[in-house]
């Protein structure tokens, strides 16, 4: 259940502009062109978008889709297939598991609630949740849960390595079972004197936003933020291990015996365990809606949307806020938050001002991995030039 390394692995590399090296290819159907819309004349750069965009499928991604937008004009792409068995193109509309992209909707949802006044993002956990965590636990603030320094260790899941995931993808871990493994093991440090991204703090932020409203996450999430927002294809899966509607497969590369590679089809898993910290389905579309109407205020009130670009002080190498990570790339300040499930890795990433907006979902063949994903880096480094 650790994330921490991979999306500071994703900042480093946009920073360093560096890739993965490429995988051995596996015979893939020809590529369809990437279909694209421009609208603007000063925007975006079409033609290095379309470049990121060339050869897919190949050894890193079957699928990507692409929406960048801003005050000086947007364009739209998409590339690669639906699946590697009919090699029929990628559907531009699909959905896809959104990963820990789903923070900033949880991120939201709290911060709604306390400028409502029914969450205090200064009190405890403690005082909503008596007897979630252990007596070896200082006060853990809301606050400190949103922006990582809660010092709580990460959960446990169904092991570490690809193929025991795997053999678990149609399995329920509950979130209540995930966050007693965390506990059990202790603090990891004081709270509010370090950060460390860890899904099981908005795993608890989810129990918290049940108790306090006496609703599902799923509904109040739902009614609070994605209803606002326009986001109609987006939802919550709970653990259904389908993406209902259309979408595009994932697939994960798996090294055999003989030195050879396959790619294993892991569209349907259960993701009960990510929660309210990553089991969302969305579509580029949707977390367009989401990051647009979240900066221009529509969605938390000014006071409490501070929160989601406050860095906490005083702490030596923090860029979480609740929901989003400050990213400074090109003399310009960006606010992003990155999500990664096997098969699938979305960035949703956007200027204060949205004078520049990115959303992208990769159909990336190991989206676990250590690097950032070639197709993705090359998407990235198109649309902030």
């Amino acid at each position: 259940m650790r994330t921490r390394r991979r999306t500071t692995v994703l900042t480093a590399s946009l920073v360093l502009a560096l890739a993965a090296g490429p995988l051995a290819a596996p015979a893939f159907a020809s590529s369809p062109s990437p279909s694209t819309a421009v609208r603007g004349t000063a925007g975006p750069d079409a033609e290095a978008l379309r470049a990121a965009l060339a050869g897919l499928p190949d050894a890193d991604a079957t699928a990507a889709l692409v929406r960048v937008g801003g005050t000086d004009g947007s364009w739209r792409g998409s590339a690669g297939v639906h699946d590697l068995e009919s090699g029929a193109a990628a559907d531009p509309d699909a959905r896809f598991r959104a990963g820990s992209t789903t923070k900033v909707v949880t991120a939201a949802t709290v911060l709604r609630l306390a400028a409502q006044g029914r969450i205090a993002l200064d009190t405890p956990v403690q005082h909503y949740l008596p007897g979630l965590l252990t007596k070896a636990f200082e006060p853990v603030s809301v606050r400190q849960l949103l922006n990582h320094t809660s010092g709580i260790q990460p959960g446990d899941g169904f092991g570490d390595a690809f193929a025991d995931q795997y053999a678990h993808r149609f399995d329920t871990l509950t979130p209540r079972e995930v966050v007693a493994s965390a506990v059990a093991k202790g603090p990891e440090f004081r709270p509010g004197t370090q950060q460390d991204y860890l899904n099981i703090n908005y795993t608890i932020l989810g129990l918290l936003i049940e108790k306090v409203t006496g609703h599902s996450y799923a509904s109040e999430a739902t009614r609070l933020v994605l209803r606002p927002a326009g986001m109609r294809d987006t939802y919550f899966p709970g653990t259904d291990p389908r993406i209902r509607g259309p979408h595009n497969h994932g697939y994960q590369v798996v090294q055999q015996a003989d030195g050879t590679t396959k790619f294993v089809d892991v569209t349907d898993w259960n993701q009960a365990d990510r929660w309210a910290a990553g089991d969302m389905i969305s579509t580029t579309a949707d977390l367009e809606r989401l990051i647009t109407a979240l900066f221009r205020g529509r969605i938390v009130p000014g006071p409490q949307l501070k929160e989601m670009f406050t860095v906490p002080p005083g702490i030596e190498g923090a860029s979480y806020t609740a929901g989003l990570q400050r990213f400074e790339y090109g003399g310009k300040v960006y606010w992003l938050k990155s999500g990664a499930r096997y098969g699938y890795s979305a960035v949703v990433l956007a200027t204060r001002d949205l004078s520049r907006t990115l959303v992208y979902s990769v159909n990336s063949t190991d989206a676990k991995g250590e690097s950032m994903n070639a197709v993705a880096m090359r998407i990235a480094l198109a649309a902030l030039k």
